[in-house]
């Protein structure tokens, strides 16, 4: 129910008195929740991933709220829908989808919210996808995305592309605010030129640039800065490793002189356990999600994960 509608439409029920209709603001405050004055100025933004909401966070500054769905630990491909989500998406004014068909369990949050309101922003929309299939999709080829791979999130240049679509559906929403959006939104995108500069110097310093990964996550970041993914632990996307493939990668490893293993934390260990024991892969299980919605969280996250990749085996990160 749109309390405010209800009310301010200047309907009344014909023999309903001005107290009783106080007496049921009153009685209805009671069981609804009111949002503090501060805070109804403000744009609410719920987003999937905790990358689209650092991203909003930074675009939408003092004129937004922003929360996600996703743990940044989860598998964003699976993620349980709760009720609480639903309770959540229903006070929102826009929601920011990574698309894809990688978040398609959002569609149910959405649905269940019950948000008239709610602004869907389909972040992937201006994306160049990688990893493409150019013929038809079917079960035998695993996890694969009809669209593309979905974790485009991890080239920061993709970064800067979702934060001008959300400059841009913000302005439309709050049309006030719109040039503060727009603004935000290009000092981001200078902050990511920044980070591309940092980023690629970062990994000049590698010994070697190819790495091996156990899914296909990595695919956008080792793209932006220049990496090559030799092979996965997964045979196909989303299949666990047999004992014969990570043989495989064991010769490959050797062959191709590898130094790293990309992993995430939502994956056995026991694929890049059995690689370090046999070759000295160095393990590096890192969320290809950042740990907070706050603005900055996002870009610092890509950072990081350079950082320890560049980092001295036995340091922090090599595990």
């Amino acid at each position: 129910m749109n309390l405010n509608t209800e009310i301010c439409s200047g309907r009344r029920t014909p023999g309903r008195s001005s107290v009783g209709l106080g007496l049921l603001l009153i009685s209805l405050s009671a069981v609804l929740p009111i949002r503090p004055a501060i805070a109804s100025a403000k744009l609410r933004i719920a987003a999937s991933i905790t990358d689209l909401a650092s991203i909003a966070s930074a675009v939408g500054g003092d004129q937004v709220e922003c929360f996600s769905i996703a743990r940044p630990t989860a598998d964003v491909h699976h993620v349980e829908v709760l009720p609480s989500y639903m309770v959540r998406v229903s006070r929102a004014d826009v929601y920011l989808k990574v698309g894809m068909q990688l978040d398609q369990w959002a569609d149910q949050i959405i649905d269940g919210s019950r948000n008239d309101h709610l602004v869907i922003v389909d972040c992937s929309r201006d994306i160049s996808a990688l990893e493409k299939p150019t013929g038809q999709v079917n079960a035998s080829m695993g996890d694969v995305h009809p669209n593309g791979n979905p974790h485009y999130w991890l080239d920061p240049r993709n970064g800067a592309i979702v934060a001008t679509e959300v400059a841009e559906a913000l302005g439309k929403v709050d049309p006030a605010h719109a040039a503060d959006y727009q603004s935000r939104a290009e000092a981001f995108t200078k902050q990511v030129d920044s980070e591309m500069t940092k980023g690629k110097g970062i990994i000049s310093t590698l010994p070697s640039n190819v790495v091996i990964t156990y899914h296909s996550s990595w695919v956008y970041l080792a793209s932006a800065f220049g990496l090559e993914i030799a092979g996965t632990a997964e045979p196909i996307p989303g299949i666990p490793p047999t004992a014969k493939h990570l043989q495989d990668l064991v010769d490959l490893i050797k062959q191709r002189k590898v130094g790293l293993f990309l992993q995430e934390p939502y994956f056995s260990d026991d694929a890049g356990q059995f690689l370090s024991r046999q070759t000295g892969l160095r393990v590096i299980k890192e969320s290809p999600s950042c740990d907070t919605e706050a603005a900055g969280s996002y870009l610092s996250h890509i950072d990081q994960l350079l950082q320890l990749m560049a980092a001295p085996a036995g340091d922090a990160g090599g595990r």
